[in-house]
């Protein structure tokens, strides 16, 4: 439980220390599942049958779950911060989509 614990507290530090949302987002998505799985091994030693069956079906849950939450998170936040990168190299290729969607044809 305390390994966990550790990974968590650098999970929290890489919240800290890096500058733009999607890093922040990578840290805290690639970290915190897996302090927590570390912590439920840990707790499961220590609770029994009953208490690994119901940290198992949490650890479960939280798998199949964490992957959509991070990216809805991180659409969201591209959604509404402005543009950060100094060259999009995907703009060019918007405008032609829109300008050929926009031409009958």
């Amino acid at each position: 439980m305390i390994l966990g614990g550790l990974i968590a507290v650098l999970a929290a530090l890489g919240l800290h220390k890096f500058s733009t949302p999607y890093a922040r987002f990578h840290a805290a998505g690639k970290a915190s599942p897996v302090a927590f799985l570390v912590a439920a091994v840990g707790a499961g030693l220590s609770l029994g049958a009953a208490g690994t069956a119901l940290l198992t079906v949490a650890s479960v849950a939280m798998i199949l779950t964490l992957g959509v939450g991070v990216h809805l998170m991180f659409r969201a936040v591209h959604r509404t911060t402005p543009p950060t990168m100094a060259i999009d190299e995907l703009r060019p290729a918007e405008l032609l989509a829109e300008r050929q969607a926009d031409t009958p044809g």
